[in-house]
């Protein structure tokens, strides 16, 4: 089955795609698929992640994978949340969004948290649509760690892995990851529709 990956998001597209060709599942090369905009305003990842599938399959007339995921800090009730890639503001980067959340995090004892993945894998015909859902513990660190990843990488701290994902090798985040989860739990689904 050929699928496109429901983002625009460079990074993540690619951390995917290194997951979705070990799992067996063939995908779309971004230049070959419609560019589709995507207003983010569910109240969920579940809700982002079925809205940006939904798009992107009637855009493409293929399936289409969409994933929307974000780190959850218990002491600040869940935020970042949904608002994960924006939390210093609608063009904010990733360090831009580290150097917030490192100021909301002064004089925090508990720092707890953990990432999110949702997934949404949307078809073209009238299949019902797939979804699937990934998390990973672990801890936000004082100051960033690492040089690998993205966005939050290098203040998460895997209890798992026993080092930031920053730090962490692409296969070994992908072993433990939300996003590595979430698309192992979709891939045994998919094996009873394809």
């Amino acid at each position: 089955m050929r699928i496109v990956i429901a983002s625009n998001n460079a990074k993540k597209r690619e951390e995917m795609i290194a997951i979705l060709v070990e799992l067996s599942i063939e995908v779309m090369p971004s230049e070959a698929t419609a560019f589709v905009y995507v207003d983010e305003d569910g109240e969920t990842f579940a809700e982002n992640a079925a809205k940006k599938a939904e798009a992107f399959t009637h855009a493409n007339r293929l399936p289409a994978l969409a994933d929307d995921s974000g780190l959850c800090v218990d002491a600040l009730g869940g935020e970042p949340g949904i608002f994960s890639s924006r939390f210093a503001g609608e063009h904010a980067g990733d360090a831009e969004n580290n150097s917030k959340l490192l100021r909301e995090m002064t004089d925090v004892e508990g720092r707890d948290a953990h990432f999110v993945s949702a997934l949404h894998l949307a078809f073209p015909d009238e299949r019902p649509p797939i979804v699937a859902e990934g998390r990973v513990d672990g801890v936000i660190l004082d100051a960033p760690d690492g040089e690998h990843g993205f966005g939050y990488d290098p203040l998460f701290y895997s209890t798992e892995l026993k080092k930031s994902f920053a730090h962490a090798t692409a296969e070994e985040k992908a072993s433990v990851s939300h996003r590595g989860r979430a698309l192992r739990k979709l891939a045994e689904q998919l094996k009873s529709v394809v």
